[in-house]
C-alpha cells in the first residue's frame, strides 16, 4: 500500500513539472497576395523556418496564405510580418520593402508588385 502511494505521489509530481515546461505556441494565418507561385512558397518556408521562434512555417500560393506556429516568449505576429515585407512579400498590414521585391525571383516578381510601387 505503501508502495502504491508513493508511486503515485510521484506520478503527480512529474506530471506536474512536465506541464510547467511546456512554452506557449501560438498559430496565426498572414494574408499574403503576393505569395503566387511554388518559388514563393519554398522561399518563404526555407527563410522562415529557421527565425528564431518559429516551430513551423507553411505557405500556400492558392490561398494566398503562410500559417506559422511560434512560440510567444520568443516572437509575436508583427515580427513574423516583418520578415515576410523583408523578403519582399505585402503581409496583412505590412507592405513589402521595394528594395527586398527587387531580389525575389524573377518568377515572383512578374506576378507579383508590392502594394507601396503599384500606379
Amino acid at each position: 500500500m505503501k508502495s502504491l502511494f508513493l508511486g503515485f505521489i510521484l506520478l503527480a509530481a512529474f506530471s506536474v513539472s512536465a506541464n510547467a515546461q511546456q512554452k506557449a505556441v501560438q498559430k496565426v494565418v498572414i494574408s499574403t497576395p503576393g505569395v503566387l507561385c511554388e518559388a514563393c512558397k519554398t522561399g518563404i518556408e526555407n527563410h522562415l523556418a529557421h527565425e528564431d521562434g518559429v516551430a513551423s512555417v507553411k505557405a500556400d500560393y492558392h490561398k494566398h496564405t503562410v500559417t506559422f506556429v511560434y512560440y510567444t516568449d520568443r516572437t509575436n505576429v508583427e515580427n513574423l510580418k516583418t520578415e515576410l515585407a523583408n523578403m519582399g512579400y505585402d503581409a496583412d498590414d505590412v507592405t513589402a520593402d521595394p528594395d527586398a521585391y527587387k531580389r525575389l525571383p524573377v518568377t515572383c516578381q512578374h506576378m507579383n508588385q508590392p502594394a507601396a510601387s503599384k500606379k
